[in-house]
């Protein structure tokens, strides 16, 4: 799988666990920041990778900074993004069984390392199910193309 992977300075440390578990996986990924502990703007990088996963250039996208929320907020802005805040594995399946997301969203300071680890497991192998949610998608998309 092709990835987009990015975080601002708050989301730096969990950043760096998450590429090195991308790496076990052997899931090929761009990592387009931040690499310091300098302050950054999380829309930046959000919207990065947002647009790289719109465009088809990544299969998914991972962001991570404070709580998630803010990256989660500036990632769907792009047309064609789903993009989830999660705070569990269940919602990190969930996120994929039953809306399609394309973005996990982290937060380095409610997360534990290993339970963001198991949340980005869940996410990368988790099908979406389709049936009866595909209708619900198809109402957002064209909500989305009225827009």
């Amino acid at each position: 799988m092709r990835l987009a992977v990015g975080c601002d300075h708050r989301g730096l440390k969990l950043k760096r666990a998450v590429l090195r578990l991308l790496e076990e996986m052997s899931h090929t990924y761009h990592d387009f920041g931040c690499d310091g502990p300098g302050p950054v703007d999380y829309p930046d990088i959000a919207l990065e990778v947002a647009r790289g996963v719109a465009r088809g250039e990544f299969d998914r996208g991972i962001l991570i900074c404070s709580t998630g929320i803010g990256m989660c907020i500036a990632a769907n802005k792009v047309k064609g993004v789903r993009a989830a805040a999660c705070a569990d594995p269940l919602s990190a399946r969930r996120c994929r069984e039953h809306n399609d997301c394309n973005v996990l969203c982290l937060g380095e300071d409610v997360l534990a390392e290993a339970q963001a680890r198991e949340m980005v497991r869940v996410f990368l192998a988790t099908p979406f199910e389709g049936g009866r949610h595909q209708r619900r998608l198809d109402k957002i998309r064209a909500a989305e193309e009225a827009c």
